[in-house]
């Protein structure tokens, strides 16, 4: 009779704590607050686009002309290099031992030129002794017309030596300017962004990704703005442009406009990988502003971007339609 009751007892339990889970369950769930809000167009009439920092230059992917283990880096991240400055080094030994063996031509070059000369000298002595002579009788024409070729042979033996000079000196500058090859300058006075490169590892030649060290002017930054091309035609490049920094948007930044590349590209503002699908064609406009203390910003950080644009709301009167003519 006891355990009757205490199974009535447990069922009822069990059916009070089913309905109570379905009631609880059935409840929405609260929306989580945003943990940072996002920024708002100060504009009544705007267009809105994913602006990235990019240095005034431009981000310069410093590769290598020639592959070879890089024996020194000379720069380092946050260094400020001026054009022409030497930023790493590649193995140059066997470069070396080359300009060796060329220079060692050179010489041998010269000195051919040397006797090349003597024979000249040697040759317009005899030719002139012969000529000399009085008595044609006391030597043969056959004999004075082989001296006048001997001279003839050495004067162009003389040119043939020169040449090889001129040859040698080439291949001298040749390897001199491989071996100039082999340290890499900066291009621009900027600042060393990344570094990707190490004493020991081997540099390839070409595009490499990552790049073996990133470069950019940070005296002014700019901001490349996505503008769908769906707002292409609003865009006016005399507009206000803002930017807010994403995470807070109390700091934010006037814009200037710098250019705009006219020529609408696939949207990649995620990875930029190759592979990347992607559903959207931008107009990329560059705004500049110049960094200061109180906005601290880095290059490849995104920003959302405000671009003032004219309300084109038509009215329903206003709306007109443009007569065609059919074609006869």
């Amino acid at each position: 009779m006891k355990l009757r009751y205490l199974l009535s007892i447990l069922a009822l339990t069990g059916f009070l704590f089913a309905a109570y889970k379905v009631v609880t369950g059935n409840k929405p769930v609260p929306v989580a607050p945003a943990v940072v809000e996002p920024a708002s167009a100060p504009f009544k009439a705007f267009i809105a686009g994913s602006g990235i920092i990019e240095s005034k230059s431009q981000n310069i992917a410093i590769g290598t002309p020639l592959p070879g283990i890089v024996v020194n880096v000379a720069a380092k991240v946050g260094d400020k290099v001026k054009k022409g400055m030497p930023l790493f080094y590649v193995d140059d030994r066997e470069i070396k031992a080359q300009l060796a063996i060329k220079q060692a031509d050179l010489a041998k070059a010269h000195a051919g030129v040397t006797i090349a000369q003597a024979n000249i000298a040697d040759s317009r002595s005899l030719s002139q002794l012969a000529e000399a002579v009085i008595d044609k009788r006391a030597i043969s024409r056959e004999e004075l017309l082989k001296r006048r070729n001997v001279l003839a042979i050495a004067k162009a033996n003389l040119a043939g030596a020169l040449a090889s000079v001129q040859q040698a000196q080439a291949a001298v500058i040749d390897i001199k300017t491989t071996l100039d090859r082999l340290v890499v300058h900066a291009p621009v006075d900027g600042e060393v962004l990344q570094v990707n490169i190490r004493p020991g590892e081997f540099a390839q030649a070409g595009e490499v990704n990552p790049p073996l060290l990133l470069l950019g002017n940070l005296d002014q930054l700019h901001v490349r703005v996505d503008i769908d091309e769906n707002d292409a035609w609003r865009f006016n490049k005399n507009r206000s442009a803002v930017a807010y920094l994403r995470g807070n948007r109390a700091f934010k930044v006037n814009l200037h406009f710098a250019y705009i590349e006219p020529f609408v590209v696939p949207k990649k503002s995620l990875t930029g990988d190759s592979t990347e699908r992607v559903d959207t064609r931008v107009l990329q406009a560059l705004y500049s502003f110049n960094p200061s203390k109180e906005l601290t910003v880095y290059v490849g950080q995104q920003m959302d971007v405000f671009i003032e644009a004219q309300d084109y709301s038509p009215e329903p009167e206003a709306v007109k339609v443009v007569p065609t003519t059919a074609a006869p």
